[in-house]
């Protein structure tokens, strides 16, 4: 089980990434059944990105996959195609969302959004290695 001590641990380490590459972020945390746990808005962040983070985290732990990852299979042609509209389209197909575990088990997410897609998943991944 996540607790909110764990969640604010993440967030924090998140935060520190982004600072490092100067880039204000949305982060959020999920628990086990996907609720939102806590989240922060860093300074400058992005407003659109506030929804996008926590669906991300949402998205990570409901398919226990990274969101980068579910992205490459959600293309034309490919199995999860269309999937991001499932879910009264709150499935997030970008990168920055990662499923949290602990002893071999999704325990959570989290989700982080406000630059690229590769800024995203520097920074959730910052996150989830706090964990």
């Amino acid at each position: 089980m996540i607790q909110l001590a764990d969640a604010r641990r993440i967030i924090a380490a998140a935060q520190k990434k982004a600072e490092e590459i100067g880039q204000p972020m949305n982060v959020a945390v999920v628990d086990e059944g996907g609720n939102l746990l806590a989240f922060e808005r860093m300074a400058n962040a992005w407003l659109g990105s506030i929804d996008i983070s926590i669906k991300k985290a949402w998205t990570s732990r409901a398919f226990d996959i990274e969101t980068q990852d579910l992205a490459k299979h959600s293309q034309s042609g490919d199995q999860f195609f269309g999937i991001h509209v499932s879910n009264d389209c709150k499935v997030m197909i970008f990168a920055g969302g990662i499923p949290l575990k602990k002893d071999g088990k999704v325990v959570g997410g989290v989700g982080v959004s406000g630059g690229s897609g590769k800024q995203d998943q520097t920074v959730a991944e910052a996150g989830a290695a706090a964990f």
